[in-house]
């Protein structure tokens, strides 16, 4: 199960829809409880038609990052083969949010693309 505060998520899907048709994508920072707190927009990501990436060398070193965010411009929040490469490579937890970006078009899924439960905390 992953937990959300709905303000992180919130901040999440309005960026989402700012950057719409482009693909929105963030980090993810949780705490001790392991409940993600925070989204951590870096300097110098890139948003694009149908990819986004972060430049992880704007990366702070004491982010606690733990996994990632993006957004589809498509209602299908489904990971691509290309987001289960990127999941591997970072964090254990990865939201994606579909087309229109409501709390009902995000899904949750484990660094393998596995569908697992998403909490929305307020």
């Amino acid at each position: 199960m992953v937990k959300i505060k709905r303000e992180a998520l919130e901040l999440a899907l309005g960026a989402s829809k700012n950057t719409y048709p482009d693909e929105f994508i963030a980090l993810l920072r949780d705490n001790d409880e392991k409940t993600i707190t925070h989204i951590l927009v870096l300097p110098r990501s890139t948003y694009g038609k149908g990819f986004s990436s972060v430049d992880f060398n704007m990366l702070p070193m004491f982010s606690h990052s733990c996994g990632s965010f993006h957004s589809h411009p498509v209602p299908n929040p489904r990971p691509s083969r290309g987001d289960r490469l990127f999941f591997a490579k970072l964090g254990d937890v990865h939201l994606i949010a579909g087309y229109p970006y409501g709390e009902r078009d995000v899904r949750a899924y484990d660094r393998e693309g596995k569908e697992i439960p998403l909490e929305i905390l307020d």
